[in-house]
């Protein structure tokens, strides 16, 4: 691949998630089928309700993560410095896109080093981890962590993205044993994300025994990939594939539950379709450790730069904050067993 085409890929990614509708189709997250029983007499004083809460040893004023996006490409530097300063002034965490184009192409590192703006966050650098099968291994992962003075990294497994992708790699063949082998090497723990088709029970028991310390099960009901991809296409056999799977994937809510029911003591974000702050206290409700999203904070960014972004997080904080007031819950293990009924 190409310097140019890597960095012309990236462009395509944003500028498709900003302009298309790229939501998943005939699936949804599962949020909406849930309820929390409201508490009239909630007997606690909101203000000083604690969001606070520690994820892989990093200190979080709130359970939210803004979720892997982009780098590798002059524009997106922009993108990652707001978004990182968001972070910074609200105490959430951060994740950046694939830094496969910096490994590539050192002149792009910057694009993805926020530290500047964000000295304080927990940052998580970021690797597809199907590049082990294609050249990578602990070097290019030590790179990737480097490279951002990261506290973690995310290895993101899109299986579904790279088979309909134009230039797809997908030699997924022994990817497990190569991922221990990572876990085993890094100074750093090791995070294993999806991208919108979901990680359930079976799959995230097999990372964790390979050393994974977290999962974020990034379900489906929100972005869809394989909808990304299709815009991306110039032939129309290409286009009708990617719209096949549209709506390929575990619903968000379904991946946090297996999850937690089958690993009670590992580490989950739940993402995937997360819109809300009443969404992100379902999450936490239903098992996850924290919330993430990607595409609203891109939206965000690119409609007002970091004030944007601020306040769209700021406002999921204060919906959580409210949720918690109206179901009686003074902190985030209280939440945690407040029961959700469902319908429909």
């Amino acid at each position: 691949m190409t310097e140019t085409a890597t960095e012309g890929r990236k462009i395509d990614h944003v500028n498709i998630v900003i302009k298309e509708d790229v939501n998943a189709k005939g699936i949804t997250t599962g949020f909406g089928r849930y309820h929390f029983e409201h508490d009239a007499l909630p007997e606690l004083d909101m203000r000083r309700i604690d969001l606070s809460t520690t994820f892989l040893g990093k200190q979080l004023k709130a359970p939210f993560l803004i979720s892997s996006m982009t780098g590798g490409a002059a524009p997106t530097e922009k993108i990652n410095l707001q978004l990182a300063e968001a972070a910074q002034a609200l105490g959430v965490a951060m994740g950046v896109g694939s830094q496969r184009a910096a490994i590539f192409d050192p002149s792009v590192a910057a694009s993805y080093q926020v530290r500047r703006v964000a000295p304080d966050i927990a940052l998580f650098a970021n690797l597809g981890a199907v590049q082990l099968n294609y050249g990578y291994g602990v070097e290019q992962c030590l790179r990737a962590v480097d490279m951002i003075q990261a506290d973690a990294l995310i290895l993101h497994f899109n299986a579904l993205q790279e088979a309909v992708q134009p230039e797809g790699d997908t030699n997924f063949a022994g990817l497990l044993q190569k991922v221990e082998a990572i876990c085993r090497a890094l100074p750093v723990p090791v995070i294993a994300k999806e991208v919108g088709n979901g990680i359930g029970a079976k799959t995230a028991k097999r990372l964790v025994e390979a050393g994974v310390q977290a999962i974020d099960v990034a379900g489906a009901g929100g972005t869809s990939w394989s909808e990304v991809e299709r815009f991306r296409h110039r032939t129309q056999a290409g286009q009708r594939i990617a719209a096949t799977f549209a709506g390929w994937g575990i619903p968000t809510t379904e991946a946090i539950k297996q999850v937690r029911a089958a690993l009670p003591n590992i580490g989950i974000i739940g993402s995937g379709g997360l819109r809300s702050g009443l969404d992100l206290a379902k999450a936490i409700a239903l098992g996850a450790d924290l919330g993430a999203s990607a595409a609203p904070n891109l939206l965000a960014q690119n409609d007002g730069g970091s004030e944007a972004v601020y306040e769209a997080i700021l406002a999921v904080i204060d919906e959580l904050r409210i949720s918690m007031f109206c179901t009686g819950a003074a902190n985030l293990a209280e939440l945690r067993q407040t029961p959700l009924y469902s319908v429909g």
